[in-house]
């Protein structure tokens, strides 16, 4: 049953993330109510929320409690208990299903997904034990990447295998447990699309993101992408494709490689605003965040036109200090920090936004600044 949900209502958060509190933010400017399911107090969705119910993501009377207090739910990252996400699609209003956020959750359910969508990823294979990692290898050849089936993010999870002594960091991968193993991919770029759509199969795409990653941790988001206007309409076909093939509700972000012949190989998907989503807060007239609550709210979806070349940067802890010194001399620059409490190395502190003429300039400016350049740790801490 599609639902109607208007302002005054309530909007149930599950995360309190930064991708959750710029969630909110959005749904507070159109009259919402928000209410968030976090363990952490004050998170950084629980400062702008209504209200926020403190408990873990497995704890089912939280979850209940959520329900009994939102008009709809949605979230805000993928790793959502199983038995949680059933109880919830048959007591609550999820407009988004369970069925893309349970694929998404698995990389060999994805990936297989993907392909009966009519869209290529790279040449894989799934790995039950480390001997099926050598026999695999015969075919994917090297260099490939090992991942865990589940879980992992930024990096974690996964190894890259040159050569043959790597197997062996490739062997504690496997024992937590089913893996795949891809063909790695000589890309020339990496892109991403962010697409919506609502229960009524209206369909609306940002413009095409080149992302730029440090540590295998996006750094940079580059808008308009550095690719041809063919790749870019492919990129866009694609991911149409996945969202219709999906029957998608709410926001979907589909990372892609691009190789120097043009070629696209999707590489992940994400089933909510994204991380190289959040230049459209400030260079498109609508953002992803107030596009994905229109989605589930079932309102009409807005223009997503971009207003000036843009370049987000994202902050680390180790990047936070110096931003803060430096934020009396950096004009026009749009700054976002997330309010988490503790400056961590690699931990999202939060982003930065450059709309400038060219996206060079913004790319230019911001390495001029200093902010991101290389810093000494000691003993673990930010010095």
């Amino acid at each position: 049953m599609i639902k109607t949900i208007l302002p005054g209502q309530t909007i149930g958060i599950i995360g309190g993330g930064q991708l959750g509190k710029m969630m909110a933010l959005a749904a507070k400017a159109m009259g919402f109510r928000v209410v968030v399911l976090d363990p952490v107090p004050d998170c950084p969705c629980g400062q702008v929320a209504d209200e926020q119910i403190i408990g873990a993501y497995d704890d089912l009377r939280a979850i209940e409690q959520l329900a009994q207090k939102s008009d709809v739910i949605t979230y805000e990252f993928e790793n959502i208990h199983a038995e949680n996400l059933d109880w919830l699609a048959k007591h609550a209003y999820v407009p988004q299903g369970t069925n893309l956020l349970k694929m998404t959750q698995d990389r060999v359910l994805e990936k297989r997904a993907i392909q009966s969508a009519g869209v290529e990823v790279a040449p894989f294979a799934v790995i039950e034990d480390i001997e099926h990692v050598h026999l695999s290898i015969s075919d994917t050849g090297l260099p490939a990447v090992l991942k865990t089936a589940r879980g992992g993010y930024d990096g974690k999870g996964q190894v890259v295998i040159q050569h043959p002594d790597d197997l062996l960091k490739a062997e504690a991968l496997v024992e937590q447990g089913r893996c795949v193993l891809e063909k790695w991919i000589e890309f020339e770029k990496e892109i991403s699309v962010i697409i919506t759509r609502n229960p009524q199969g209206e369909v609306a795409v940002f413009p095409v993101a080149e992302n730029i990653h440090r540590n295998n941790i996006l750094h940079q988001t580059i808008v308009p992408a550095r690719i041809s206007k063919e790749v870019e309409a492919r990129a866009i076909q694609e991911a149409q494709k996945l969202a219709n093939s999906f029957h998608l509700v709410g926001t979907l972000a589909v990372e892609m490689f691009v190789t120097r012949d043009g070629k696209i190989y999707i590489n992940e998907l994400a089933p909510r605003p994204h991380n190289s989503g959040h230049y459209t807060i400030e260079a498109c007239e609508t953002s992803q965040f107030e596009q994905h609550i229109r989605a589930i709210a079932n309102w009409p979806l807005a223009r997503t036109d971009i207003l000036k070349p843009v370049v987000m940067v994202n902050v680390l802890g180790e990047h936070q200090a110096r931003l803060l010194e430096e934020i009396p001399g950096l004009k026009d620059w749009k700054i976002h920090l997330y309010g988490k409490k503790e400056a961590k190395l690699h931990r999202k502190m939060g982003h930065v936004t450059l709309l400038r003429e060219t996206v060079e300039q913004g790319i230019q400016e911001a390495e001029e600044s200093g902010i991101w350049h290389p810093v000494e740790i000691e003993s673990g801490n930010l010095t």
